[in-house]
This record gives structure tokens, sequence and C-alpha cells, in this order.
């Protein structure tokens, strides 16, 4: 057995004992709790699948176009000095009683939907009535255009010109008449329409007086009209 060690050298000893322990345990013994290790951030993620990028913001709806059958137009037919004349549209058949109510403010009417014809510019037969003696006779002089004569319908910024190529007649006594007149394709009930065509119809109410005709439907209408065919040739986009 060694000796003991002297009174005073203990707190040496003891000294020694620890700094060695302490050493031992690593630099963050001496210095207190180590602090609990930092880690980094983890980046955001998406519920999206792997490799698929961010999908742009939701666009707005898109807004329903505007049927062009439904929106007022202007006629313009320099040969017959018509400039701007306010085309009304409606749901019904040329000359009916709505219709005949529009040309007696001295407007033009355009009848669309089942028993009409389209909007300006649209593959088919663009039906427009006016009256020729009253409400300020806007197509008085409709029966002087003549084949070649150019009309041109203005909506929306858009313009069409159409070129005159026949000038028909309609007996509102006979059903037949009546249907060639409101056809796809005018004068021709049934048939699939392929071009854009204009039908624009006024009174023969003088032919028919000068006939000795004075019979009348309970609008006013004569027996005849007059309709000149037009098949559109140039659009002008807005």
């Amino acid at each position: 057995m060694p000796p003991p060690l002297p009174y005073r050298a203990l707190p040496v000893v003891l000294v020694g004992a620890v700094t060695a322990l302490l050493a031992a345990c690593g630099p963050s013994a001496a210095a207190g709790p180590a602090a609990p290790p930092r880690t980094a951030a983890a980046p955001a993620t998406s519920s999206l699948p792997s490799g698929q990028a961010s999908a742009p913001p939701a666009a707005p709806p898109a807004q329903e176009p505007v049927d062009v059958r439904t929106r007022e137009s202007t006629l313009s037919i320099p040969s017959a000095g018509v400039s701007g004349l306010r085309v009304v549209p409606y749901e019904g058949t040329t000359d009916d009683v709505p219709g005949t109510r529009i040309q007696d403010r001295g407007h033009a009417a355009s009848p669309y939907g089942k028993r009409g014809g389209v909007g300006p510019g649209q593959v088919g037969n663009f039906l427009v009535t006016a009256h020729r003696l009253s409400a300020g006779g806007p197509l008085r002089d409709l029966p002087a255009v003549a084949e070649g004569d150019t009309v041109t319908v203005t909506v929306g910024g858009a313009e069409y010109t159409y070129e005159i190529t026949a000038t028909r007649k309609t007996s509102f006594r006979s059903q037949r008449s009546l249907d060639e007149q409101r056809a796809a394709v005018p004068g021709s009930p049934g048939a699939t329409p392929t071009q854009a065509m204009i039908t624009i119809s006024t009174c023969a109410t003088p032919e028919d007086h000068a006939e000795g005709n004075f019979w009348s439907d309970a609008q006013g209408n004569p027996e005849h009209r007059i309709d000149k065919i037009g098949v559109l040739r140039r659009t002008a986009a807005p």
C-alpha cells in the first residue's frame, strides 16, 4: 500500500482529475449544456405531383358572346338615299304585329328566331323590312335599287357590304310566296344556305293601287311587297 498523500496535496490532485474528466467530455462540457443542434428550414412543399409546375392563377370566366341577331344595326343604301337607318331586331316574322310597330316608329325591323332570319353577316337570310309611304317612308326609293348596287349594314363596329343580285315580289295572300321570302335561301324554301344574304322588303302599295288592288291585311300591309335580295361581298371587322 502506497503512503497516504499529504493533506495539502489533495486539492491539486482533485483539480487535475476534474480537468482530465472535462477534457475527455469535450469543450462543450466545460461550457455548460450543449445547445440543441440548428436545422435548416425545410423548403416549401407543393401539393402538385413531382415534376409538375405550379398552376398559373385561374383566368376570369369568359363572357358569353353576344348573339348578333339581337343587336341593333344600321342600314345604308346609297342608290336609295338611305343612310344609317336604324334596324331593330325582334323575335318573330316579317311584318307581323311587333314588326309593324317597329316600322311605325320610322325604323326598320329585323325578325329572327324560328320564323325569322339570321343576323348581319351570318350565313342565311338577314331579313329587313321598313315602310315606304308612312312613318317618314325610309324605303320610299327601294324599288329603284338595281342589281349591282350595294347596301351596307353596320353592327358593333363591323361593316357588312352586300351586292344586290335580284328583285322579288312577295304576296301576303300566298303562303308559298311568304315562305320563299322568309326562307334561309331567298326563293328556295328548304334549301341549305351556304352564304350570307339579305332581303330588304317594303310595300308595293302604289303599284297595287295602280292595278286596282286595294286589299290589305290586319296590319294595313297591301297584298304585295317589293324585295331586294343581296349577297355578302365584303366584311370589314372592327
